[in-house]
Parts: structure tokens; C-alpha cells; sequence
């Protein structure tokens, strides 16, 4: 009987190890030259196991009742590696890490493994010292030096991404995976309601990334990530403080996160309050023919009027730390007050009765902005069939913001939104592994007051996707599709001579569908080549078709694109217009070195777009425009609007084409020094003839760094070019270059990493101009300005 015993232990533990089962696994890291690696992160995919090396480059991790196949290994300042794991061979692993000079994260909140160096689709990610050097007071300005991303800024209270040369609707920003929801997509004067300061990371996925985040991805994702929803009680905290002199303005941030074995927490919180920006050389400008006047050896200084802004935000949550995973919910609050740069009607009509009041002066029109955010985020390792993880995440957003004049509230925005997202984690089958997606979000967006150009509409959308990829060889092979159902309704609005004369507009819904495939090839030790291939649809944003009337913000008077024009010797408005999904057929092409002293990445991309959304300037002012084809036969006079007259943008659909380049090369030539080149190029012509409008110029950067006893130092130097191809009745924007300087110091006390740092920015107090800028003439960017403060981690 023993012996049967016996034998039967045999024969469970070889079937055990056969179907990947075993005990433990271990290993030892290493660099290139033999020497241990500590801190080294190993991962079991397919699972929530990982570890971590000791001081001898040493890991074990139990995987009892855990199936081994795959390995992801990352380290600070190595290249990623990826193994597939022989059952047989499951002790003892030596594992050899290569150094990159180009820092290698991982991209969160997608049900497939990317990175910078690791994905078909170009990606970038931010974070750490990085980010905390590049911080900025809005979202726009922190990213604008990454490559492919500029900015829309519009002064410096609002600042949203473009990425190669798409924004607005087209580019989506996530906090943690999901939507912001506030009113940044409807036009450049609304700020982002997100914060840098107390983010880990930002990830930037370039190009249609409509396969992980929907239609309104067709142009890329940026998302902010922090640990308000903790999924681990590791204790780890930071602090900031800060000034800036040329906004005299003051911050502070702070965030922590522990716990104990079954619960963790999290709380951050920030505060900023600053002045008017300093801006250099010739103060600001109504058009261009006065800036050509004024020449440009005529320097004085000045500041951006309306330009000051206090904000201040928290998040507070908490998780259960489960043996297969973790579930948690957060709650946090945003609250902003700012002016808003060349928004004066009021400040004009007003200001004989209103000349004593020294506030007015200062902000002229103030936005007051309150967001109320929920989330809810899990992520659960099971063991089914099919099924191998439920990663859930679920978000409601209350987002109100005022525009206020001489005390009195103008208009209101509001949002609020509803998402939630589900991840299946499938099993691995084949070699395949991904996930099917389920989504649901529920936005009620409204506008009311004098400047509601756009009228109170609700969308909602629900989706499927699937995602797969598989490793084949030397190749990693990537695949993906989506189907989305998206319904689209609004309330009446005035259109024609009489307030009672209300236009309804019937509900629209539109089925849009993405499909991709790419392919990432190790063809040589250190080298990869990537290729992504998608097919993407969008459906139209509410205010892309409903608009009509004023938005005081851009100064213009915007009209939708169910609007045609009539033209004529009284031009006019008439509602009926078809509209289609936009169209987008993308390829991208990405070449690698990753490892070594120099390392560099080259995009290029085209990027063919059919029935594009785009607002042409039609060449006529709201005093052209009758309000419907029968108010000058009626006998009613034109009455101009009372925020004067507003050049009249209408939002058609053409076929157009955006190409371009992208590049980034890091050279470490000697140990403490290293060498950062990077540029990038866009393009963006209607297939008719033409241009489109605010595309960014090309730009040429670098940057040199010393890093050796905790001293760091770097200078960096950007070049825009000329803007010379304009669409129609666009101006040429001149070229300029910046130059910025940063000094730090980082030592330790009471086993405080603590870091002292003093930096200068546009040192030479150049003249410059956002061509993407709605307000390119009247706010030029700051002028010369030092920051000085303290940050820590404990």
C-alpha cells in the first residue's frame, strides 16, 4: 500500500509540474557585466504575483497553484525583458538586464502589456523626476515638450494636448482610464480638470487609440494616472512646494498611500495660487498688421491681463487587498478660479461705471470651476475556463463651471457622466492572450446663460472590443476590433428673428467600428521595428454639429455642421446638412534601438482621414448673417451681437490627410553626462486644396544633462519654426526659440529622499506665439521666470 502511495505522489507531482504547477520559481538578475540588479520587478502575467530582487539580484515567488508561462522583468534605467517560461527549467533562471538610456514604463489601465519599446502603436510616458520637472499648472504646458504633443494654450489658466495635430474631440484624457468628463473637448478656453502635480505618471498613446478608449480617441489618449484607488498597502508618500516669479505664484502638493495587509489607503491633495503672467517684448496685439507695425525691435514689458488663477483639489480613497487582487473606491474634488485672456466685453461695457473697481481690472471675466469625481477600480485574478482576471472600473463625474462678469454669472456649464468599463482577461488559447471588453458611458453636457452657443444635449455610447496578441518567434503580434453604438440628442434652440422660433433637432446615432493590427519585430539584438495598421471611426461631438451662436472664448461665432450656408448677397443658415462618421485609415511605422549608451526611437506616420470635421473660417462676421433665409423680407434689421462682431467658423466635413515625423535620440557619452535630441514635423492638407487650420509648426530640441553626486544640471533648448503653411485666411506665425535651464540638489535626512531645486525658463525673454493658439496674437507665452522649491519622498 505505500508503494502505491508512492507511486501515485509521483505521478501527481510530474503532472503538476507538466500542466505548470509547481512550487516556486527563482533566479538571479544581473546587468550585462555580471553585477547584481536589485529592485528588479518580476511579474507573472496571467496573474497578480510578483516580486521583487534583493540586494544580490536574487527572487523567489511562490506559484503554488499558479500556471508559469510568461515573465515580464523592468528595472529603473534597463530594458524591459520578456520570457517564456520551460516548466522543466524553473529554478536558477539567470536572467541578464541591458542598460537603456531611454527610461522604459509601462502604459496602465489597458488589458494588454505596452510600453515605449514594447507596443506597435507609439506611446510615451512620463513620470517620476521627469514629471516633476516639467509640471506645469495645466495639462497642456506639462506635455508640450514630449514629442508628437503640442499645445492648444489658450493663455496659461487652459492648456489641452494636441497630438499630431489633433485635439478637442479627438484626443481623449483620462484620469486612471477614464474619462474626465469636463468641458475641454467643446473648446479651448475650458480648462482641463485634471492635476499633474500629484499624478505618478501620464501616459501618451499617439495616434487613433480608438480600440482601447473608443471614437473619441480617434486622435490619441493622454492619461493621468495616481494612486487614488490604492492597489497596494506599500507606504509611500510626497510632498512639493514651489514658487514661480514670472506668475508670482505659490503651490504645494502632497500625497501618501498605506495600509496594513488587507486594507490600503490613499490620500493627496494640491494648492496653487498665482497672478497674472509676465509676458515679454511687445504686449499683446489685436491682429497682426499691428504687430508688424510695431516691429520687432520694440521691446517693453507687460503682463497677460486676466491671467491669474487659484486652484485647489483632494482625493481620498481606500482598498481591500484581496489574495487574488484588490477592489477600491475615491472620491476626489477639483476647484479652480481664473480669468480668462481676451474674454473683455464686459470690462469694456462697463468701464466708465466700473473704473474704481481694482478686482475687475485684474480678472476681467473669472471661469469658477467644481468637480466632484467617484471611482471605483478592481482588478481580480480567477482561474475559470475561459476566464483568467475581471479588471472593472467605474466613474461618475459632476463638473460645473461658471463664467462670471462684474458679480453676476454669465453662463454655466455643466457635465455629468457616468462610465463604466469592464476587462475580461482571457485564458490563453493557442498562444493568444487579451481581452474582451464591455463599456458603457452616459454624458448630460448643458450650457445655459448668454454665451451658451451650443445647446443642452445628452450622448450616450456602449461598446465591445476585443484585443489579442501573441508572441511568434522574434515577432509580437498584435490584433484588435471594436464596435460601438453612439446616440446623440439635444434641445431646441432659437433660430431666426423671433426668441419663440425654436429649430428641434431629430436624434442621431451612429454606429462607428475600429479595427487594427500590428506587429513588433526584434530583428536584431537591441533593435525592434514596429508597425500598426488601424482603421478607426468617430462619432461627431454634440457641439461639433449643434452649435450656433457665440463663443466668446475663441471670438467667434460658431455653427455646426447640420447648418449649411447659403451664400449670396444675404448669406444665411439652413439646418438639414447630412453628416457621417469621420473616417480615419492610419498606418505608423516605429524603428528602436533600446538598449545600450545611445538609444533612439523614429516614428512616421500617415494618416488618411475621410468626412473630417474641421471649422473653416467661411470669410463672413455675424453682421453678414440674416438669422433665417426670410428675416430681410420680413422687414427686421439686423441687430449686432452684443459682444460686437465675431467672424463666423462653420464646422464642414472634408477628406484630408495628416503625415509626419517623429524622433528621439539619447546619448549617455560619458557617466555622468548625457545628450537628449528630439523633433518632430506635421503636416495636415485638405485633399481638395489647402491647408488645415492651426497646425503645428516643426520643431527641433536638445537637451544636456549632468547627473553624478546627487548634483543635477541640464540646459534645453527648443527651436519652432516658421508657420507658413496656413489654411485659408490663417496668418503666418513667426518662428522663436527657448531656452530653459534647471539646477537640484538631492540628499537624504531622516531617511527622507529630499530634493532642492532652482530653474529658469525662456531665459532670453523671447517673443513667442503658439500657431495652434486661438488667442496667438493677444497671449504671447510667458516671459523670462525662476522657480525655486523643496520636493520629498518618504
Amino acid at each position: 500500500m505505500k508503494y502505491t502511495v508512492g507511486a501515485y505522489a509521483l505521478v501527481m507531482l510530474a503532472s503538476l509540474t507538466a500542466s505548470g504547477l509547481v512550487q516556486a520559481l527563482s533566479g538571479t538578475v544581473t546587468d550585462a557585466k555580471g553585477q547584481p540588479i536589485s529592485s528588479v520587478k518580476i511579474e507573472i502575467v496571467g496573474s497578480n504575483l510578483q516580486t521583487h530582487t534583493n540586494t544580490s539580484g536574487q527572487f523567489t515567488l511562490d506559484t503554488r497553484d499558479v500556471k508559469v508561462e510568461e515573465l515580464h522583468i523592468k528595472a529603473f534605467g534597463y530594458s524591459h525583458k520578456t520570457l517564456h517560461i520551460d516548466n522543466s527549467e524553473l529554478e536558477g533562471l539567470q536572467v541578464i538586464l541591458k542598460r537603456s538610456v531611454i527610461e522604459q514604463v509601462d502604459v496602465t489601465a489597458l488589458p494588454i502589456h505596452v510600453s515605449i519599446m514594447e507596443s506597435a502603436q507609439p506611446v510615451s510616458v512620463i513620470s517620476g523626476d521627469d514629471l516633476r520637472r516639467t509640471q506645469a499648472a495645466t495639462l497642456g504646458e506639462t506635455l508640450k515638450n514630449e514629442v508628437g504633443v503640442h499645445s492648444s494654450y489658450f493663455g496659461p489658466v487652459s492648456s489641452s494636448p494636441i497630438i499630431r495635430g489633433l485635439g478637442g474631440p479627438r484626443v481623449l484624457i483620462t484620469q486612471n482610464g477614464l474619462d474626465v468628463s469636463d468641458a475641454s473637448r467643446v473648446g479651448p478656453d475650458h480648462v482641463v480638470a485634471t492635476e499633474a502635480s500629484t499624478a505618478e505618471q501620464i501616459e501618451i498613446l499617439r495616434g487613433p487609440a480608438t480600440l482601447f478608449y473608443g471614437s473619441g480617441a480617434i486622435g490619441g489618449v493622454v492619461n493621468v494616472v495616481d494612486d487614488r484607488v490604492p492597489s497596494s498597502s506599500e507606504a509611500k508618500g510626497m510632498f512639493s512646494l514651489g514658487h514661480n516669479t514670472v506668475v508670482d505664484e505659490d503651490e504645494a502638493s502632497m500625497a501618501y498611500t498605506g495600509g496594513n495587509d488587507h486594507v490600503a489607503i490613499h490620500v493627496d491633495g494640491f494648492w496653487r495660487d498665482g497672478g497674472n503672467y509676465d509676458i515679454p517684448g511687445i504686449a499683446v496685439l489685436e491682429t497682426e498688421e499691428e504687430h508688424e507695425e510695431a516691429g520687432h525691435d520694440e521691446h517693453r514689458s507687460g503682463v497677460l491681463e486676466s491671467s491669474a488663477s487659484e486652484s485647489k483639489g483632494f482625493n481620498i480613497g481606500g482598498s481591500l487587498l484581496l489574495d487574488n487582487g484588490y477592489a477600491g473606491l475615491s472620491y476626489g474634488r477639483l476647484e479652480r478660479v481664473n480669468g480668462i485672456p481676451g474674454h473683455s466685453h464686459a470690462e469694456e461695457e462697463h468701464e466708465e461705471e466700473h473704473e474704481g473697481e481694482e478686482e475687475h481690472e485684474e480678472l476681467g471675466v473669472v471661469s469658477e470651476l467644481v468637480q466632484n469625481r467617484l471611482q471605483l477600480i478592481s482588478e481580480l485574478v480567477v482561474d475559470k475556463a475561459w476566464l483568467s482576471g475581471v479588471n472593472t472600473r467605474i466613474g461618475y463625474t459632476d463638473y460645473k463651471h461658471a463664467e462670471i462678469e462684474n458679480g453676476a454669472v454669465g453662463t454655466v456649464f455643466r457635465n455629468k457622466t457616468f462610465q463604466a468599463r469592464v476587462d475580461l482577461i482571457l485564458q490563453e488559447i493557442a498562444g493568444w492572450r487579451g481581452a474582451l471588453s464591455l463599456e458603457a458611458k452616459i454624458s448630460d453636457f448643458e450650457a445655459t446663460g448668454e454665451e451658451a452657443f451650443t445647446p443642452p444635449s445628452k450622448t450616450d455610447s456602449y461598446a465591445l472590443a476585443l484585443m489579442q496578441e501573441k508572441h511568434i518567434g522574434n515577432f509580437l503580434w498584435q490584433l484588435g476590433a471594436r464596435f460601438e453604438k453612439v446616440s446623440l440628442s439635444a434641445d431646441p434652440i432659437a433660430f431666426g428673428h423671433d426668441e419663440d422660433d425654436l429649430l428641434y433637432f431629430d436624434d442621431l446615432d451612429f454606429d462607428p467600428f475600429s479595427l487594427s493590427a500590428g506587429v513588433v519585430w526584434d530583428f536584431a539584438e537591441d533593435y525592434n521595428l514596429g508597425v500598426s495598421l488601424t482603421h478607426a471611426q468617430r462619432a461627431p461631438s454634440a457641439s461639433e454639429l449643434f452649435s450656433y451662436g457665440a463663443h466668446i472664448g475663441t471670438n467667434t461665432f460658431e455653427v455646426g455642421a447640420l447648418f449649411w450656408l447659403h451664400d449670396g448677397e444675404h448669406p444665411h443658415f439652413h439646418e438639414g446638412n447630412a453628416v457621417e462618421e469621420e473616417v480615419s485609415n492610419n498606418i505608423d511605422i516605429s524603428l528602436r534601438k533600446h538598449s545600450g549608451n545611445v538609444g533612439w526611437v523614429v516614428n512616421v506616420f500617415y494618416n488618411k482621414v475621410d468626412n473630417f470635421y474641421y471649422e473653416r473660417n467661411t470669410g463672413y462676421t455675424s453682421e453678414d448673417i440674416e438669422a433665417d433665409e426670410h428675416e430681410e423680407e420680413e422687414g427686421h434689421e439686423h441687430e449686432e451681437h452684443e459682444h460686437g462682431i465675431l467672424p463666423i467658423y462653420l464646422f464642414e466635413q472634408v477628406d484630408a490627410s495628416l503625415y509626419g515625423v517623429e524622433a528621439q535620440l539619447a546619448w549617455q557619452f560619458a557617466d555622468p553626462f548625457t545628450l537628449i535630441l528630439w523633433g518632430d514635423s506635421i503636416r495636415g492638407k485638405l485633399d481638395a486644396g489647402g491647408n488645415l487650420p492651426r497646425i503645428p509648426p516643426a520643431r527641433l530640441a536638445s537637451t544636456l544633462r549632468y547627473q553624478r553626486h546627487g548634483w543635477e544640471a541640464e540646459i534645453g533648448v527648443v527651436r519652432y519654426f516658421e508657420q507658413q503653411s496656413n489654411a485659408e485666411l490663417e496668418t503666418e506665425t513667426d518662428a522663436y526659440t527657448l531656452v530653459d535651464m534647471a539646477l537640484a540638489y538631492n540628499f537624504t535626512a531622516n531617511t527622507n529622499d529630499l530634493t532642492v531645486y532652482l530653474s529658469a525658463s525662456n531665459l532670453t525673454d523671447e517673443e513667442a506665439r503658439v500657431h495652434s493658439s486661438f488667442l496667438k496674437n493677444q497671449a504671447p507665452l510667458p516671459g523670462r521666470g525662476f522657480s525655486v522649491g523643496l520636493r520629498g519622498q518618504f
